[in-house]
């Protein structure tokens, strides 16, 4: 039998970007012989899942806390003391004059997304048709297909800095930055997924100010930032106000598979977050807050991003770097400047075909990456050729299997050269 499914059903059994990306990271797990470069699954840190799992063996040996995290509804905005934990937190570290009441958790930070862009973007019942302001592309391939009104995403080119050794930057073009009263929220993801892009602090400065003149929300994606898990590369402050919504996550702590998003946002943002948790899923899950409220009230989750998690991943692009230049000695490529995140976004400027087709041609090898065309929600009317000749690789597996695939990346764009 075939069913017809509403418009917001056809959203999710067409191309989607974010399914293609999930669905390769299944059939990754499962197939030995894949090298898996392309989700955003975090290294296996061995001193951070140990830490880990002597925190969940204190909940487990508490008295009635597991029971408790398994057996209870949490509130709709999170438990209560995880909470107030949070807040002491960013009170403490940096003076964020925020209360439990600012923050809310989610089912992970894509639901966060979610649940915020269509909060400010879409029909409205003024009648006008508001849209999330992305102030450069490529960005979060998880944004695109979120709204339950399409085309609720407008963009700009960024401005392209070409660097030595075959590096560049992208900066935001804040003389193509148009302001309208149809712009609901300004949306970044800082680290910039998928190109490892930080925006400098002048960078936020401006665009808070923007958001801020323009009575609209700064919605920064710290997925990967500062504080926690910490993981950039340069120079950089968390930043935070009263009209900025800082999308926080545990997945990147090594934790993906607990699901738990945090937002720290204005009093009035969490109040609706809190109805929108209460009637999509009730409640977030327990496991998050039960497992890190220790960490969070000693301080103990920034040292272990600090002296773990980050120094991991610098390490790590540091020799992936190395190796893109050693495998790419006679193939034109320029990578990205790794600022931070756990990807290299890789462009292939002279590269006959698309990325669509590398990628084809490395599943046929084995090799699992990320189109590049996914990335620019925003721009999908713009024939913009630099959308079509890059692709995201996580360098947050195995150091073999980084290497391994670097070459057969090399190997297969030197063919289409």
């Amino acid at each position: 039998m075939e069913f017809s499914f509403s418009s917001y059903g056809q959203k999710f059994v067409g191309d989607c970007g974010i399914l293609q990306l999930m669905e390769d990271l299944g059939r990754a797990v499962s197939d030995p012989n894949a090298i898996f470069l392309g989700g955003g699954n975090p290294s296996y840190i061995p001193p951070v899942q140990a830490y880990f799992r002597q925190q969940m063996t204190q909940v487990m040996a508490a008295d009635d806390a597991f029971e408790r995290m398994v057996g209870n509804y949490a509130p709709p905005a999170g438990d209560g003391a995880f909470l107030e934990a949070l807040a002491a937190l960013f009170r403490r570290n940096y003076g964020w004059e925020i209360t439990a009441e600012n923050i809310a958790l989610t089912a992970g930070s894509q639901t966060a997304f979610h649940l915020l862009f269509n909060l400010f973007a879409g029909r409205c019942e003024d009648g006008k048709f508001r849209k999330i302001l992305l102030p450069l592309s490529p960005e979060y391939i998880g944004y695109a297909d979120v709204g339950i009104d399409d085309g609720i995403f407008t963009s700009v080119r960024p401005i392209i800095d070409l660097l030595p050794d075959n590096q560049f930057k992208y900066r935001v073009d804040f003389d193509a930055l148009t302001m309208s009263d149809d712009i609901g929220a300004i949306a970044v993801s800082r680290p910039t997924n998928p190109t490892g892009n930080v925006l400098t602090d002048d960078e936020v400065t401006q665009l808070s100010a923007l958001a801020r003149d323009n009575g609209i929300p700064l919605i920064l994606d710290n997925a990967y930032g500062l504080p926690f898990p910490g993981i950039i590369f340069r120079d950089a402050q968390p930043i935070w106000d009263e009209h900025v919504i800082l999308c926080m996550s545990l997945s990147k702590l090594g934790l993906p598979g607990i699901r738990t998003g945090i937002v720290v946002a204005d009093k009035q943002v969490i109040a609706a977050l809190r109805g929108m948790n209460a009637v999509i899923s009730l409640s977030p899950n327990n496991v998050g807050s039960a497992l890190l409220q220790h960490a969070v009230e000693s301080d103990q989750l920034l040292t272990v991003s600090q002296t773990h998690i980050r120094p991991h991943y610098q390490k790590q692009v540091t020799q992936t770097v190395q190796w893109l230049a050693d495998a790419f000695d006679d193939v034109p490529y320029r990578v990205h400047k790794p600022e931070g995140a756990i990807f290299v976004w890789l462009w292939f400027e002279q590269m006959q075909q698309s990325s669509a087709v590398l990628y084809q041609k490395l599943l046929e090898n084995n090799v699992i990456v990320v189109p590049g065309h996914y990335f620019f929600p925003g721009l999908e009317n713009d024939d913009w050729a630099h959308k079509q000749q890059c692709i995201r690789v996580s360098y947050a597996q195995s150091a073999a299997a980084v290497q391994r695939g670097i070459s057969i990346i090399a190997e297969q764009v030197r063919l289409m050269s």
